[in-house]
């Protein structure tokens, strides 16, 4: 299973297809699971979504025939009362469940989209996941986790501004890159695994989006912390040492250098 992620790794962004890519990222939890089904849930999106927009150009009828179709029809929806369920970043218990957060309803809406050829992102938000459906003039933005509503820029505003109040926060919000989408599916794992005391399980995790996103530093950072918290040094060694290799930040490459030093010091 270590291919699928090295694979990951290695081909370009356009070529991920986020909700195949995620169901393959889950099935590493899941070993033995047919993806058949799952696959024909996803087919069967895009069957009733074709059907529903009846090939519409326009993003406000896109975006309606997603909320139609991923909300209304086939169940998918914001898990609010058990947000923090690791099933909810895990996209074969999304599946099963018709529950989860935000950024994995957001793979299914977007990947969905992409599929009938509309343009389609993940917004990165602070503290949240929006959809983004149409070109850059009139694009329309979407809550996933509320069941697909529609997101006004007034509404999206006062939701940046709740989470960050400084007057630059909104000109940050862009639409994320496909690894990205995947690391941010991980991340969520792994903080969750380390908050309940699964430092192996989180340690797993990090390896994963290292593997996946090689060039996504922060990974190597956590994962290194998490070796030492481990106490394997040499591979929290190798794990800076591929952090400094992607690393252009000087203060950064100083942080991770001196942290080599010390390490070699301490293991002489």
């Amino acid at each position: 299973m270590n291919d699928d992620l090295m694979h990951l790794g290695l081909i370009d962004e356009d070529e991920i297809l986020l909700d195949e890519a995620a169901l393959a990222l889950a099935l590493l939890d899941h070993a033995g699971t047919d993806l058949a089904p799952y696959d024909d849930v996803l087919e069967a999106i895009d069957i009733r979504l074709a059907a529903v927009a009846g090939g519409s150009t326009a993003a406000p009828e896109q975006a309606a025939a997603l909320a139609t179709v991923l909300a209304e029809e086939f169940g998918f929806v914001g898990d609010a009362e058990t947000y923090d369920d690791p099933a909810n970043a895990d996209l074969i218990r999304v599946i099963d469940r018709r529950r989860g957060l935000p950024v994995s309803l957001a793979i299914l809406y977007v990947a969905a989209a992409r599929r009938l050829g509309w343009v389609a992102n993940v917004l990165d938000v602070p503290g949240h996941v929006l959809v983004l459906i149409g070109e850059e003039a009139a694009p329309v933005v979407i809550d996933p986790f509320r069941g697909g509503i529609p997101v006004d820029r007034d509404q999206l505003v006062a939701l940046v501004a709740a989470m960050d109040p400084s007057p630059a926060a909104v000109r940050h919000i862009a639409a994320m890159p496909n690894r990205a989408v995947l690391v941010r599916l991980l991340l969520n794992q792994a903080t969750r695994a380390e908050q309940g005391g699964k430092g192996r399980r989180a340690l797993e995790l990090y390896g994963r989006m290292t593997m996946m996103a090689p060039g996504y530093g922060h990974a190597w950072w956590e994962r290194a912390r998490l070796e030492l918290v481990d106490g394997d040094v040499p591979a929290a060694r190798h794990s800076l040492a591929a952090m400094l290799e992607i690393t252009r930040d000087p203060q950064l490459r100083e942080r991770v250098s001196a942290m080599l030093d010390a390490l070699g010091t301490g293991s002489a």
